[in-house]
């Protein structure tokens, strides 16, 4: 079993996102509420599998080691999954629903999309998973070509493969080619999940600052070779980051939010009863660092909380 970090709760203060035995009760609640006598018995089986796999006791694989694509980021990711699936079907007529099967499919890609970032065993051209940052969504895309099998659900292998590059960069959404109009809504909605659920986290610019800037460094991000052998900085220290954030996160709204996944995160309104928690939250982290940053002082963004209370 993965080793437990200290509780972590949700965005709605109700689900331990460290806890991937909690997080398998709320979905399968969710999923048995959304589409009641299906059998989402397999749920706990794929949480306990990615916890042994995050945990380091997957057999062929190492424990996890980036500290911001971690355990507690992909439990949040998926769980954010269940309540936009949730959303986008209550608010859709039977026939336009994505229905149990892709909604199962949607979770698994969830679940398993930053699985790219763990080592194998033997692994001896990388000394760390965040070396594979940039290759990172085509090795969770073999990872669960590999895991699929072993849990009888080969059928859906190939779909989840395609599926997990919309929560990357490898390629634009538009290149990836899918047949079924639902398939690449679930693409879409896998893509919003990700991205609402990191920048909603009441510890998101702590964790950019602490977390993400040293896997940057580690995975060549911060600062680039050019073919000429001069450097491009990127990002030139943790604040230099923070700083460039706000523009990061409005970009990242107009051109994957709004742009290539056409505004799907607002179906987890639906979910909540009308409130968008995720948006909310995201929003509220953007405006307060936009907030210190023009205190011109620099020295909160190395302060110990950046973030604001979370119910303020």
């Amino acid at each position: 079993m993965a080793s437990k970090q200290h509780l972590i709760m949700d965005i709605t203060g109700k689900v331990d996102v460290t806890d991937p035995a909690a997080v398998a009760v709320a979905v399968t609640a969710i999923f048995s509420a959304r589409y009641p006598g299906e059998d989402f018995s397999i749920i706990s089986r794929l949480y306990e599998d990615f916890n042994a796999l995050y945990g380091g006791q997957f057999p062929g694989f190492m424990a996890c080691e980036t500290d911001y694509h971690d355990i507690q980021h992909v439990l949040d990711v998926s769980l954010a999954m269940a309540r936009l699936l949730d959303g986008y079907d209550q608010s859709h007529a039977k026939p336009q629903q994505l229905g149990p099967e892709l909604a199962l499919i949607g979770l698994v890609v969830a679940l398993f999309h930053d699985s790219g970032y763990i080592r194998r065993r033997g692994d001896s051209r990388h000394l760390h998973g965040a070396e594979y940052t940039k290759t990172h969504v085509s090795r969770s895309a073999r990872f669960m070509s590999e895991y699929l099998p072993l849990i009888d659900r080969a059928d859906i292998a190939p779909l989840c493969a395609k599926l997990v590059h919309f929560t990357g960069y490898e390629f634009q959404p538009d290149q990836i080619e899918l047949d079924n109009p639902k398939h690449r809504i679930l693409g879409c909605l896998a893509g919003t999940a990700d991205v609402i659920a990191q920048m909603a986290d009441p510890s998101y610019l702590e964790k950019c600052r602490d977390r993400l800037y040293p896997e940057f460094e580690i995975a060549g991000i911060a600062r680039e070779q050019r073919a000429d052998g001069s450097e491009q900085v990127i990002y030139a220290s943790a604040q230099d980051l923070l700083v460039k954030t706000p523009a990061f996160i409005k970009a990242t709204i107009t051109q994957r939010l709004d742009g290539h996944f056409g505004g799907l995160y607002h179906y987890v309104a639906a979910h909540f009863g009308g409130n968008n928690l995720y948006m909310e939250l995201l929003e509220k982290n953007c405006q307060h660092l936009e907030d210190l940053l023009s205190t011109g002082d620099e020295t909160l963004l190395v302060s110990p909380s950046l973030s604001p209370s979370r119910f303020a």
